[in-house]
């Protein structure tokens, strides 16, 4: 899939996420959850809200930007929190609160707005934010980068 970077680039992720979530309301009109939709929801929502708090509290209390817009004004490469786990757990928030819409709705077609922005934010924007914090921490990052999944998995330390 060929995404145009700059294009992604000028609107930032929260937009993205919004957009993403009005084409899931588009897509599911009228879906009623039930009590199990409303239970998984809950937990991906509580999973994926604190991984992205925490995500947010912790570049603050490293005195970092957290604005994704500008990458190359990180004064910290942040290791520590949920960024041992995952490089980028404020989109893997944004992803599972889309995911869990889906789930609400109890509709397999609200995924795919899920998924083209998993596909957008890792296509466009992470591209250019680890090239960002490449040139700005060099090898720290990139050994990082080897150890720790873009998304989810182990860490490979």
């Amino acid at each position: 899939m060929t995404i145009n970077s700059d294009l992604v680039r000028r609107i930032p992720p929260p937009g993205w996420f919004a957009a993403a979530a009005c084409a899931q309301v588009l897509l599911t009109r009228g879906a009623r959850p039930t009590g199990r939709s409303l239970l998984a929801t809950a937990l991906l929502i509580t999973g994926g809200g604190i991984t992205a708090i925490a995500a947010v509290a912790a570049l603050r209390r490293h005195g970092t930007t957290v604005t994704p817009e500008h990458p190359e004004q990180a004064t910290v490469l942040v290791t520590d929190g949920p960024f041992a786990f995952t490089r980028n757990p404020i989109y893997l928030g944004f992803a599972a609160a889309l995911v869990a819409h889906a789930v609400l709705r109890r509709s397999p077609v609200a995924l795919l707005p899920a998924a083209a922005f998993v596909a957008v934010i890792d296509r466009a924007q992470i591209p250019a934010e680890e090239r960002a914090l490449r040139e700005r921490f060099g090898q720290r990052y990139e050994q990082y980068s080897q150890a720790v999944p873009r998304w989810i998995g182990l860490p490979r330390r």
